[in-house]
Parts: C-alpha cells; sequence; structure tokens
C-alpha cells in the first residue's frame, strides 16, 4: 500500500535549480511513485493538490518552509528517500559553478571582481528589492530576473538607478543582451546592425532569433520588465534604452517591443522614440496607429512583422542560411478528430508568446479563456483548470511563487498536458519550447515523450490530438535546433519557428472544427547611462540561479556566483534593522 511521507525544513534556502533536480532524483529512487519538493506557497500548495501530494503537515507549512513530499510504495522506500536528501543536495550544490570559495555578500563579489558592471538577481521575490538596492548602491548595472516584487519598489528602484545614471532591467525581465553576452534565458544570436528595446522577455527573444534567422544581426537587446509601460513606472527604463542604443554608433536601427502600453506611456514613450534619429520599429502588440509611418517610426503588428522590417531598415538580406520557416500543411481531413473535439488549450512558457497568441486567436475564435485574459470576462475560474479554448500562461507569478520558471522546468506543463489530453472536447494543444542559455539544457528530451504519450492517450480513446509546438531558438543554441526540432517531430508534434504563423494555423483549424469565426506625465529627470555599458566587456555578478553564472561564463564573459542566504534567516523585523543600519 502506498505511503506518504514529509519533511518539512523552517527557513531552508535553496537555489531553485536545486530543488528542481532533488525533486527529480527522489522521484528515480527504487519504489518511488512521486515526489514534490518546493517553497511552502500557496501556489505550490495547489500544485501538490493537483499530483495528490497535499497533507495536513504541507498545509501548515509557510512560505519559507522547505516542503519535501515522497509517495513511496512502502514505508521503506520512503523513509530511504527522505534520509538521501542530504547527501543529493550536497552533490548537486557541488556541480555546475566552481564552489571551492564562493563570496557570501555582493561587496565582498565585487572585491573579487572588481570589473563587474552588472548585478543578475534572481532570488526569491521578497528579498530580491533588498539585493537590487546594495547593487545599486555599489554602482552597479541590474539584471533583476526575479518577480513578484512591488511596483512601489520598481518604481524608488528604477528612479534611483536613473538618478545615479544606472539601468534596473526588471523586475521580471526574463532576458537581455548585452554586447554580445546573453542574460537570463537569451538565445545566442549573431552580432549585427539592430538594438532592440522590450518590455516583454519571450517577445524579445522571438524578434531577435527571426532577426537572427532571416539572416540579420543584433547589437544589444535591452528588457525591461513588464510593468516598465505602465502608468505608474512610466517607462523609466524603455526611455533609457532608446537613449542609449539612439547614441550607439553601432546600432543603425532600433526596434520597441511591448505588450499593450498605457495609452498616455505610449503616446511620451513614442515622441521620445521620433527623436532617435534612427529608424524604430514599433510593435506595440495590439497597438492599432492613425498611420503605419510617421516619420521614423515604423509600425508593425507581429513579431514577424518586425523583424522582417527592422532587416528592411538596416539594408540586410538573408545569408543563405537554413530555413526553418515551416510551411502549413492542410488541415483539410477533419474526420481524424472525434466527435465533439473542438477546443484548443494553449501551455505557454512565454508571457509575451501567449499574449500575442490571444490576441492572434481574436481573429478566428469567438472566446478564448486565460489566466491573463485580453479581457477580464475571459479569465480562467481557475488557472489550473482550462475551460473551452484555453491558453495558460504557466510563467505568471502564481505558478513561479517558490518554484523554477517553466522554462527551466517542465514538471507541471508535462503533467498540465497529460491532463488535457483525457479531455474529449479538446482537439488541439498548442505549446511554446524556447530555447537558449539559461534555459532548460534539453526541453524537447522531456516533452516529446510526453507529446507522444498525450497522443496515444486520445488515440486510445478513439480521438485524434494535434500537437503544434513554436521552438524559439537559433542553430548557435547550445540545445541544438535541428535535435530539438526533430525529437517534437519524431513525437508527432507539428513544429514551427513563428509564434504568428503556429497560432494562425490553429484558430483556422479550431475554426473550422466549430465551423464558426469569432494625462502624459513628463519624463522623470535623471543622468544619462553612460555608452560605455554597451560597450566594454561584460562582467557580472549573479545571486540567485546558479546557471545564469554557467551560462555568462560560457558565453566567455566573467562572472562570480554569491552564495546568497536570505538576510537574518528571512526575518522581516530584523531585516529591517539590518537594511537600516545599512542606510
Amino acid at each position: 500500500m502506498a505511503v506518504t511521507k514529509v519533511e518539512i525544513r523552517t527557513g531552508a534556502y535553496y537555489d531553485s535549480v536545486v530543488l528542481m533536480q532533488l525533486q527529480r532524483n527522489l522521484s528515480d529512487l527504487p519504489g518511488i511513485i512521486d515526489a514534490g519538493v518546493v517553497m511552502g506557497t500557496e501556489a505550490n500548495k495547489e500544485v501538490l493538490e493537483v499530483s495528490d501530494l497535499l497533507t495536513p503537515d504541507v498545509e501548515k507549512a509557510l512560505n519559507d518552509d522547505l516542503v519535501i513530499v515522497i509517495k513511496a510504495e512502502d514505508e521503506d522506500a520512503a523513509n530511504a528517500a527522505l534520509g538521501q536528501v542530504d547527501e543529493l543536495l550536497a552533490t548537486r550544490r557541488s556541480g555546475g559553478v566552481e564552489t571551492e570559495y564562493l563570496p557570501k555578500s555582493l561587496e565582498s563579489a565585487a572585491d573579487m571582481l572588481p570589473d563587474a558592471n552588472w548585478v543578475l538577481i534572481s532570488v526569491p521575490g521578497r528579498y530580491a528589492a533588498g539585493v537590487a538596492r546594495q547593487a545599486l548602491d555599489l554602482n552597479k548595472h541590474v539584471f533583476l530576473y526575479s518577480d513578484n516584487v512591488s511596483v512601489e519598489d520598481e518604481i524608488e528602484l528604477k528612479q534611483k538607478a536613473s538618478d545615479k545614471g544606472l539601468l534596473v532591467m526588471g523586475p521580471d525581465c526574463g532576458t537581455a543582451i548585452v554586447n554580445g553576452v546573453g542574460l537570463g534565458f537569451a538565445n545566442r544570436v549573431r552580432r549585427g546592425p539592430i538594438g532592440v528595446v522590450a518590455a516583454s522577455g519571450t517577445g524579445l527573444q522571438q524578434v531577435t532569433v527571426r532577426i537572427h534567422q532571416k539572416g540579420g544581426g543584433i547589437t544589444h537587446a535591452l528588457g525591461t520588465g513588464g510593468r516598465d509601460l505602465s502608468e505608474q513606472v512610466n517607462a523609466i527604463t524603455a526611455r533609457q534604452g532608446l537613449d542609449l542604443l539612439s547614441r550607439d554608433p553601432d546600432t543603425k536601427v532600433i526596434v520597441l517591443v511591448s505588450k499593450p502600453p498605457s495609452p498616455k506611456v505610449a503616446e511620451a514613450l513614442l515622441q521620445t522614440a521620433r527623436s532617435a534619429g534612427k529608424p524604430v520599429v514599433v510593435d506595440f502588440i495590439g497597438y492599432r496607429p492613425s498611420a503605419w509611418r510617421v516619420d521614423n517610426l515604423h509600425f508593425a503588428t507581429t513579431f514577424d512583422e518586425t523583424a522582417e522590417l527592422a532587416i528592411q531598415l538596416a539594408e540586410d538580406s538573408p545569408s543563405g542560411m537554413k530555413n526553418y520557416s515551416f510551411s502549413l500543411r492542410d488541415s483539410g481531413d477533419l474526420d481524424a478528430f472525434a466527435a465533439g473535439q473542438r477546443y484548443l488549450r494553449g501551455l505557454f512558457s512565454g508571457g509575451t508568446l501567449a499574449y500575442e497568441a490571444l490576441l492572434v486567436l481574436q481573429n478566428y475564435l469567438p472566446a478564448v479563456y486565460s489566466n491573463a485574459p485580453l479581457d477580464k470576462k475571459y479569465r480562467l475560474e481557475d488557472s489550473l483548470v482550462s475551460q473551452e479554448n484555453s491558453i495558460v500562461d504557466l510563467g505568471e507569478d502564481e505558478f513561479t511563487v517558490g518554484r523554477l520558471h517553466p522554462m527551466m522546468d517542465n514538471d507541471l506543463r508535462i503533467r498540465r498536458l497529460l491532463a488535457e489530453a483525457e479531455d474529449p472536447e479538446v482537439a488541439v494543444i498548442l505549446l511554446d519550447v524556447v530555447l537558449g542559455d539559461g534555459a532548460h539544457p534539453d526541453p524537447s528530451g522531456e516533452l516529446a515523450p510526453a507529446i507522444a504519450q498525450a497522443r496515444t492517450i486520445a488515440q486510445e480513446a478513439g480521438r485524434y490530438l494535434e500537437v503544434v509546438a513554436i521552438v524559439v531558438g537559433t542553430d548557435e543554441d547550445p540545445q541544438d535546433f535541428d535535435r530539438q526540432v526533430e525529437l517534437l517531430q519524431e513525437a508527432g508534434a507539428r513544429v514551427e519557428s513563428s509564434n504568428d504563423g503556429a497560432v494562425r494555423y490553429v484558430g483556422r483549424l479550431i475554426q473550422a472544427l466549430n465551423q464558426a469565426t469569432a494625462d502624459r506625465r513628463p519624463p522623470t529627470a535623471g543622468t544619462p547611462v553612460d555608452l560605455s555599458v554597451l560597450q566594454q566587456p561584460l562582467a557580472a555578478i549573479n545571486a540567485g540561479l546558479n546557471s545564469f553564472t554557467e551560462s555568462v561564463i560560457d558565453q566567455e564573459a566573467s562572472a562570480i556566483q554569491v552564495d546568497w542566504k536570505p538576510p537574518a534567516g528571512g526575518n522581516e523585523k530584523l531585516m529591517d534593522i539590518l537594511a537600516r543600519l545599512r542606510g
């Protein structure tokens, strides 16, 4: 008879990658049916409940508690697994980044790497603003990957940075490319004359890889974080980015990408862009300008259009690279689908890719539900349960509190994929596979078997399941683009490199199955960012995910890992006292 054992460690902190690896190692032990290793947040408890791993003890766990749940065939196997936790943790933490001596603070790391001009931050959200303040006090630019940072903290950090002539990219900034070095989830793209400022992570990735695939190249790609273009934040980082790229002699064309900004902020930002003195391609997704060209501004509506227009304006042309633009096949024979199959389920790791999908699908489907909908009336009642046509962004805060981002951990998406395959009304599953430094080293290696299993589930139930995968990557990414595509195709998935093309295909298919259609504020004064941030070799101090240090070093740049732990053991009162003492 199966038995479930729980171990809760109060105030324990480990890199999210370490927790993911521990969960997998425990799951592979003899006699283990399933395992869960998460921080004790409410969102993670919901995930454990779906996996039948939630117990009364786990329900009492606090946000900063490390929760280890083992479901085993018998008590001996469960106890044996728990007995190996410390050994497995020690093994994982000794790999990857050099561990002979890791500095315990940003200050000591800066002493060890005096050329460091960036601090990369991916610690839990409740601590991230404090670490960012320390970085700015050290006069370092900040790449703030952490999410769950308050808008008040974001405004304070960015205003402080602006006053000091520093950049804060983020919070919730997933990617950037600075002087050829990718930060966070970055793809390896060739150098060229096109610079990018983006208030979206996967949007930046899709545009830069499409520019690469079409023969163009990138000078720098600066992320801002998703809230930067809100009225509260007022595009502080976006305006800094535009100013930097306008002064950069190597950047001939600037691309500006964002989900729809506040109208007031959009107007002000476009005014800034008009003074750049260079062509600026604008893709405010869903934004409808009064004209498609205004002076030096060129408007695009999709990522593909943005890439093509930027290359055209840079007077660049494709250079005979392999064509990964897969043509749409005919979906004419709808008889393969069983009666009642009529819905689409999208499972995205990239928030902006999900947003573009929702936008494109407006032309095909009468309603698409989501945990991040275009219209609030189509918000999912429960993000863990799809309804009718649904697009779910698994990178939203509700899924990432105390849990690794889905670009690095496929576990939650695989479970969701198999659950969707059991639904007799589901006809198509759409998902993205994002490659690049910092992302999962072999995403298709995990997703492909799950796709094959999902299609088998449907087949055994007398149904046909169409799985469409958008691969965001280049032939230079470490995951081997061709191999990733091959694995997905072997599993029966249709593979596209264009988010726009893939979404239009599934929109037409679902449509056929259903036989239906469906007061500007002045810019915040600040000190201009010195252009040297784009020109000098990148060197970084990293607090958080070890993999970010590894990817920077792998790109032949300098980086040092901080052995970061929550200050004062996570005690908020003591943390406040320490912060005031530092001040």
